[in-house]
């Protein structure tokens, strides 16, 4: 089960990489120091009672170099040790040291990195020798061992590879997570490489005939991810559930955000960790009002929407931001998460109402003569 409280550290909003459609900043960007992350443990240590997890987001946080770690990992997990904090850190490996793998596996942080494919197609999105120096890293986090596992970006180009782009993953040995390209806010062509959600809808199709397939040899994490949702009834990823209140992060000079998306943006912060703010005071921010006006407007505009309790209008950033911080809508992917959904949900009834083999029914073992199908992996994932 996921922490109830998801706080997102962005030591930098700093990147050595280029990748196309990204909107990072240039590598020489302020680093956070470690008496921001004092202030954040005084913070958290009256802010609130849940279980944590922290992860290191960016821009690129191994720029904040190995001695930025070995204070701050031991800060954390000793000063808010009663909040039994867990960690994780999403980097593109570049950076990556023997020194710094073995503070990082010190503290089992499991490792996100990020690629697109095979080495062509995914130089060609994220920039030329990206991926040699990526699994350069990986290898050394490997040697150390850490958990790595590769989110793969879908732009409106490279989805058509989507046959190839699994392929690989698969002869690699590597489980798929998937994201599809925004649109950049910063960029005089913001969808240049956005992933239409047309698209994203059939991808998603595919990917999950294509899990069901490779059922027992490799995971589609997303697909994980909203079988679970249909299966609860409940969003059990940030797109799919009311992240406000459970979810905050901290820019490198200590700024509190709604989510590591608005890092960055002045317009978008709530407060700052030296000053301590409630629960409340956060809320009451401009930003705050921003969030609960759209998790209000999800219950009127999503009412008659049969995937409102797991879906809650996806990404309230990416219905948000867009329109400079207006809200005229809900997240643009939702067809995409209907088509998702609906197919989730028809495959589901017409398995549970189709008689199933002698001696099986849902929690058995699958019949060797059928097919994995919705409710085989729905089952898989409610014992995990």
């Amino acid at each position: 089960m996921k922490n109830p409280f998801h706080i997102m550290i962005i030591p930098t909003l700093g990147c050595p990489g280029r990748c196309k459609y990204c909107w990072s900043s240039e590598e020489g960007s302020p680093v956070m120091s470690v008496d921001t992350v004092r202030d954040l443990v005084a913070w958290l240590k009256e802010f609130r009672n849940d279980r944590v997890t922290f992860t290191f987001h960016g821009g690129e946080p191994l720029l904040a170099g190995a001695d930025f770690y070995r204070q701050v990992l031991p800060l954390l997990a000793g000063e808010l040790k009663s909040l039994t904090p867990d960690f994780a850190l999403q980097t593109n490996l570049w950076r990556m040291t023997p020194e710094i793998a073995r503070i990082l596996a010190e503290y089992h942080v499991p490792i996100g990195s990020s690629i697109d494919g095979p080495e062509e197609i995914t130089d060609s999105q994220r920039g030329e020798g990206y991926f040699a120096k990526c699994m350069k890293g990986y290898e050394v986090a490997k040697a150390a061992g850490l958990s790595v596992r590769f989110i793969c970006t879908f732009t409106n180009k490279s989805v058509r590879h989507k046959e190839e782009i699994f392929d690989f993953f698969k002869a690699k040995g590597l489980d798929l997570k998937l994201h599809p390209a925004l649109p950049s806010l910063r960029s005089e062509n913001p969808k240049e490489w956005a992933l239409e959600p047309a698209d994203y809808g059939d991808l998603l199709v595919y990917l999950l005939d294509k899990a069901l397939e490779n059922f027992g040899k490799m995971e589609v994490m997303n697909i994980n991810d909203l079988c679970r949702c249909v299966f609860t009834r409940r969003g059990s990823v940030c797109t799919y559930v009311n992240c406000m209140g459970n979810t905050f992060a901290i820019g490198p000079e200590g700024s509190i955000y709604p989510c590591y998306r608005f890092v960055g943006m002045p317009e978008w912060v709530m407060a700052n960790v030296r000053d301590r703010p409630t629960m409340e005071q956060l809320m009451q921010s401009e930003p705050g009002r921003r969030m609960t006006a759209f998790s209000d407007y999800v219950d009127t505009a999503c009412k008659d929407c049969s995937h409102i309790r797991y879906c809650r209008g996806g990404c309230p950033y990416n219905a948000i931001a867009p329109s400079g911080g207006e809200l005229e809508g809900v997240d643009p992917h939702c067809p995409a998460y209907k088509r998702i959904f609906d197919e989730l949900n028809e495959r589901m009834n017409a398995e549970m109402f189709d008689e199933p083999p002698s001696g099986m029914g849902f929690g058995l073992s699958v019949s060797r003569k059928k097919k994995p199908g919705v409710m085989t992996l729905m089952r898989k994932i409610s014992m995990q």
